[in-house]
């Protein structure tokens, strides 16, 4: 559903649930979102104003027969986040990150060489339509099912190199911290966990980049920490959904309503592109430059070092004794491995953040 008479150029705002069926709190807050932005438009003047220059995309439930059946696979078993023709530099966390040993298991991602799923098929399209035209565009793709704490992941889910567009990631992420300075998000790149083969949004991310080398795409998976629903009610994990929705109403609510925050910012950070993504000029005059070009190649160099260690590199991208994580014995007793993994997930977190700050200050 699109949201907005915005040309297709003009900058788009797009929102994805329901990829894996058995994460519908994910459907949830996208529908959530829609019923908010529905409601504004029989009144707010200034919205509908806005819709004008920028639009939304509400993509609720991507996978529908998973959904109905209660499995993370789509009806013919198959992972939809694992089914994207894998790119030649991938490489995969063992099971997790993608296995063809059989349909039965999770995480499959297909006969090799087969086309991707209908259900892909029908989001790329979408996206071709509707994103890959346009000047600027952020996508947010909603899951859950992993960790205690709420993440916002960003490419590429299948190698630590950093994406072109880090800078801008990083200047989304600045937007966040300025306007919601009491959010509960933790901003990471999600090969810092596990890698993929075949990740749907690394492959719809390289498909923008070639259709239109001078826009700019954020993509963010929000991944709801949906491990604290079970700390708090253990008897969900006797449910087939209990470890990835919250069973009961009043921590459902919470949930559908702590988000709707971070969508709007998100949809007023589409209509203020120029706030995140003046890199891309930036990138574009490199290209004419070969000084600006030479320039740029550091930076990525840089970069990329600084991601290719991320447990153990500081701000500087390189390792040492300063820059390492505290030792896993000196954790608090009562916090555990949550609390040291925590610290190195802040550790990772400084590296691409000051390489970021490297690339916009050149």
């Amino acid at each position: 559903m699109t949201v907005g008479i915005a040309p297709r150029d003009a900058p788009a705002l797009v929102l994805v649930g329901g990829v894996h069926g058995l994460e519908r709190i994910g459907t949830q807050v996208v529908l959530a979102y829609l019923g908010a932005v529905l409601a504004r438009l029989r009144w707010d003047r200034s919205f509908r104003r806005e819709l004008s220059r920028a639009r939304m995309v509400f993509v609720p439930l991507v996978n529908p027969v998973g959904m109905a059946r209660g499995t993370r696979a789509n009806g013919r078993g198959v992972d939809l986040m694992r089914n994207a023709p894998p790119h030649p530099d991938s490489w995969a966390t063992p099971l997790v990150g993608g296995q063809r040993i059989s349909r039965r298991l999770p995480w499959y991602m297909g006969k090799r060489g087969a086309p991707m799923e209908p259900e892909l098929l029908g989001l790329e399209a979408l996206l071709e339509r509707e994103a890959f035209a346009a000047s600027a565009s952020i996508c947010l793709d909603a899951h859950s099912g992993f960790g205690m704490v709420d993440r916002l992941w960003f490419p590429y889910a299948r190698t630590r190199r950093p994406p072109p567009h880090l800078a801008e990631i990083h200047a989304v992420a600045e937007l966040l911290d300025e306007t919601l300075p009491n959010h509960v998000y933790s901003f990471e790149p999600q090969a810092g966990f596990y890698t993929i083969e075949g990740d749907f949004w690394d492959y719809a991310y390289d498909r923008f980049r070639a259709a239109n080398p001078g826009g700019t795409m954020v993509q963010l998976t929000l991944e709801m920490g949906s491990w604290s629903w079970v700390r708090k009610n253990p008897r969900q994990l006797l449910s087939r959904f209990g470890s990835f929705d919250p069973m009961v109403p009043h921590r459902r609510r919470p949930t559908l309503r702590r988000h709707l925050a971070l969508l709007d910012l998100l949809w007023r950070a589409v209509l203020s592109p120029d706030a995140w993504s003046v890199m891309s000029a930036r990138r574009a005059s490199a290209r004419r430059s070969p000084a600006g070009t030479r320039g740029s190649e550091r930076a990525s160099a840089r970069a990329r070092r600084a991601l290719r260690c991320p447990s153990t590199c500081g701000p500087t991208g390189r390792r040492g004794a300063a820059n390492r994580p505290a030792r896993p014995g000196r954790a608090r007793p009562d916090r555990g491995r949550e609390s040291q993994r925590l610290r190195r997930s802040h550790h990772r977190n400084r590296g691409w953040r000051a390489t970021t700050r490297r690339l916009q200050s050149q």
